[in-house]
Parts: C-alpha cells; sequence; structure tokens
C-alpha cells in the first residue's frame, strides 16, 4: 500500500527542422543522506540509486517544447538528487554505450524532489491536472440526469423513477466501459485495476440496462431512450474535456499551429486536439437531439438515441486516426464505420418518413 515512485520530467526543444527523430535521456539518481527516514540509523526500504535510459521515438521537428516524464519504481522513499544527460549511442567498440549529445535546446540538468505513492506519481505529469477526469465526467453526469428531467415532462414520465433507472444504468455502464476496455486492450495487464474506460462500452451497457429497466418500470421505452439522447451526448461533451486535462484519449504530435499543448502522462508536447474535436462532435449532435426530441414528430419512438449514438459512432471513428494509441484490431474500424454508417442512413430515413 506505501509502495513508492520517483517522477522524473526532462524538458528539451524539438529540433526545428528535419526528419523525425528518436531522442534519448540518461536518468541517474541517488537518494540524500538522512532524507525521509525518521530513524536515520534504519536501513531506506528500496533501492537507494538507480540508472535508467528513457527514450522518445518518432519526435516531430518544430513541435517545441516537450516534456517527457519517467518513473522509477521500487526506490526508497524520501528526496532524491537527480541528473538528467541527453545521450545518443556510441560509437561501436566504445568504453561506453552512450555518449552525450549536447545540441541546441538540449542540455545536461540536475533537480531534486520527493517520492510520492506510486498511483499518484503514475497519474501525474506537466499538463495533467489530477481530478480533472472525474470532475468533469461527474459534472457531465449531473448536467444529463437534469436535461433528460426536463424533456421526461413532455411525455409524463415520472422524474424521479427515471432518474434512478439512469443512475443504476449508468453504474452497470461503468462495468461495462471497464469490461469492453480490457476486450480490446488484450496486450494491457487484464485487471479492473488497470487504468482505462470505454466509452462504447458504457454506451452500450447503459442502454441495455435502461431497456430492460423500462420493462420492470411499465415505462415507455422509445420515449425513455429519446430523452435520454441529448443529455448522454452532453456528457460526452463535458466529460471529453476530463480527458484533455487528464491525460488520457491524446491526439498524436504535431508541428502545426493549431495544434493544443497537452500530454498522455508520459509525453507532454503540441498535439492534435483530438479530445476537443470529439467533445464539439457530442456537444452539436447532443444540440441536434435536442431539437429533434421538442420538434420531430417521431419522437418517442427511440429512433433519436438510435440516430444520435449512430452518428457519434461515425464521426468517433472518423477521427481515431487523430489518436496518438494504434488500434488494437485490423479491421474494427472499418467494419464500425460501415455498421455505424448504414444504421445512421436507415435511421435518419425511418426519422424523415415518420
Amino acid at each position: 500500500m506505501d509502495q513508492q515512485s520517483l517522477g522524473v520530467t526532462y524538458w528539451f526543444d524539438a529540433e526545428p527542422t528535419g526528419d523525425r527523430y528518436t531522442m534519448t535521456v540518461h536518468l541517474r539518481g541517488r537518494l540524500k543522506q538522512g532524507s525521509g527516514e525518521e530513524d536515520s540509523s534504519a536501513k531506506p526500504e528500496g533501492r537507494t540509486e538507480f540508472a535508467v535510459t528513457s527514450s522518445l521515438e518518432n519526435v516531430v521537428p518544430g513541435s517545441g517544447w516537450i516534456a517527457l516524464t519517467t518513473r522509477i519504481q521500487d526506490v526508497a522513499a524520501g528526496e532524491w538528487e537527480v541528473v538528467a544527460t541527453p545521450v545518443r549511442p556510441a560509437p561501436t567498440g566504445g568504453p561506453a554505450p552512450w555518449v552525450e549529445a549536447p545540441g541546441p535546446g538540449l542540455s545536461r540538468g540536475s533537480a531534486s524532489g520527493r517520492t510520492a505513492l506510486a498511483p499518484f506519481v503514475r497519474s501525474l505529469a506537466p499538463g495533467v491536472r489530477l481530478g480533472a477526469w472525474p470532475a468533469l465526467v461527474g459534472t457531465g453526469f449531473v448536467l444529463a440526469l437534469i436535461l433528460q428531467a426536463l424533456l421526461a415532462r413532455q411525455f409524463d414520465i415520472p422524474g424521479l423513477g427515471l432518474a434512478g433507472l439512469t443512475v443504476a444504468a449508468s453504474t452497470l455502464g461503468l462495468v461495462g466501459a471497464k469490461v469492453y476496455y480490457l476486450l480490446t486492450h488484450p496486450r494491457e495487464r487484464r485487471s479492473f485495476l488497470t487504468p482505462g474506460l470505454s466509452v462504447q462500452g458504457f454506451v452500450i451497457a447503459t442502454v441495455s440496462a435502461l431497456v430492460a429497466g423500462t420493462s420492470l418500470l411499465d415505462l415507455p421505452l422509445g420515449a425513455v431512450l429519446d430523452v435520454t439522447a441529448p443529455g448522454l451526448l452532453v456528457a460526452m461533451a463535458v466529460g471529453r474535456l476530463g480527458c484533455l486535462l487528464g491525460g488520457c484519449c491524446a491526439g498524436r504530435p504535431t508541428s502545426s499551429r493549431w495544434g493544443v499543448w497537452s500530454s498522455d502522462r508520459r509525453v507532454g508536447v503540441r498535439r492534435i486536439p483530438v479530445q476537443l474535436l470529439e467533445s464539439a462532435l457530442s456537444a452539436a449532435l447532443g444540440v441536434i437531439a435536442l431539437v429533434l426530441v421538442l420538434r420531430s414528430p417521431a419522437a418517442g419512438s427511440g429512433l433519436v438515441l438510435v440516430l444520435a449514438v449512430a452518428a457519434y459512432v461515425l464521426g468517433r471513428q472518423t477521427l481515431f486516426p487523430l489518436r496518438s494509441i494504434p488500434r488494437a484490431t485490423t479491421h474494427g474500424r472499418h467494419v464500425t464505420l460501415v455498421a455505424a454508417a448504414a444504421v445512421l442512413a436507415g435511421s435518419a430515413t425511418a426519422l424523415v418518413l415518420g
């Protein structure tokens, strides 16, 4: 429970021009004597020295300042002094595997800092705001409940009962989001403690639970689904802002002036703001869904939710190539794109004809 970790960030300026390249930094740390121990005679638990190298591949020239964060595990608690040196492979047959690689925007540096609990260190990096993701996702959920309750009056649906059903369905949705994430990321450690949730799993599990719950509570299924659609999309629009500040779902590094400096918890760099693009997509679809619920004669049939989710999935899959994380499947994205486009076309046609 008290596992300690040390987080070290090396800042450097990307080369202004040229081809993509690999940046490597050598980190050497030493625990300060008498640091972090109530009893100075006690032997520290964990390593008191370390020497590691950390590499960043495909550095984009012209992308500006970059923060490369490295976590060192199983170290003794206390104050550490760390020296960082940019390096490159030494010529074959040299006395050392690395030689210092000074250059524009690169320099040797030293810093001191304390260890912290490993789970916190894994989530901290320049550009990451601890707690931003749960705070914004929670805010989006509250806004969704309020919007759902206001729209429920249009169909004479009991607001309190619907709110309770939605909370229960969303709780199951969190489980579905974790299961979906683990199934689509087989290379990662399979555990519910593994960081990561999938919005696709959340939507599938939540909507399925809503469908089951409406039959138990004798609520109109189509109306429940449609009044849920605008709030669901608004919640995702707000939640994606938490992804940007929390360091997940990050976009690819870029040298474009339209890039936004953000982090994936390891590398802070100017990136394609894919989280903001997906947030804008969700917000726009939320407004369209709201107008359809209020004005469309077919509102209450469930078609609004089907159309909105299909449009969101189509847009999300279109944005996926802008992310820095490679896809886990070879053909999954293309199959999903075709299926979402077919469902969107069919639901839009049914909504117009209805």
